[in-house]
């Protein structure tokens, strides 16, 4: 079970975030910089305690419209081998020390335990208090590619509005899977992808107090 401080951390995680957005492919905002402002998420565990892992929803209202993204991160007090394109900075936290914070993409504890809230072995957290399960974050869908061989993640690939992680079996023997981690939020809960698989939707809340509610994550299976 997680354990959130209430605690600072320098830089905070939205100055991390405003460097590193803008050179996402995905990133829809001007050259003069994002404006940045939490608006919403979850957690999951780590079943080890080693690991800190969050959905977060920034929206970004330096553009013409407001662009909201999820961002997964982790949380990690040692650099993750192998992951250097997934490090987005680090933080001197105010109780743990210093952090290495990765777009969760590229962390295998994040993508295996999404893996595992798509296929109802886990179960969302509040972002912002310890020990809560979050009731609103919702796993849709059939249970196609969700059986427990499945890890990740394998080779991660950015598009105009999300990204595609490869993941597969632990032997070499299975389908492979693309689990597709949507950046560009959109309201409403149409797949992000076509095919069978199951999704996970969550909300988070509009510049003007409103309520959006989309599709986080979505996972398809495919033969190979």
């Amino acid at each position: 079970m997680a354990v959130i401080h209430r605690t600072t951390m320098s830089p905070g995680k939205l100055e991390l975030l405003a460097g590193w957005l803008p050179l996402r492919p995905w990133y829809r905002g001007g050259s003069g910089g994002p404006r940045l402002a939490k608006a919403g998420g979850f957690r999951l565990d780590d079943p080890e305690g080693e690991v800190g892992i969050e959905f977060m929803v920034v929206t970004d209202t330096a553009g013409d419209e407001p662009v909201s993204y999820l961002v997964p991160l982790t949380y990690r007090g040692a650099p993750l081998k192998g992951a250097e394109d997934g490090l987005i900075g680090t933080s001197e936290h105010g109780v743990l020390g210093r952090r290495w914070i990765y777009d969760g993409a590229h962390d295998p504890v994040l993508v295996e335990q999404l893996l595992s809230l798509l296929a109802g072995r886990t179960t969302a957290q509040d972002q912002n208090a310890s020990d809560a399960p979050d009731p609103t974050v919702e796993v849709l869908g059939e249970g196609a590619g969700v059986q427990h061989g499945l890890t990740g993640p394998g080779t991660v690939t950015d598009t105009a509005d999300a990204s595609l992680v490869t993941v597969g079996p632990f032997m070499s023997e299975g389908p492979v899977s693309t689990l597709t981690v949507s950046r560009v939020l959109l309201d409403g809960v149409a797949p992000a992808g076509d095919g069978a698989g199951r999704r996970v939707l969550a909300g988070w809340t509009a510049p003007d107090g409103s309520r959006r509610h989309g599709v986080f994550a979505h996972l398809a299976v495919s033969e190979g």
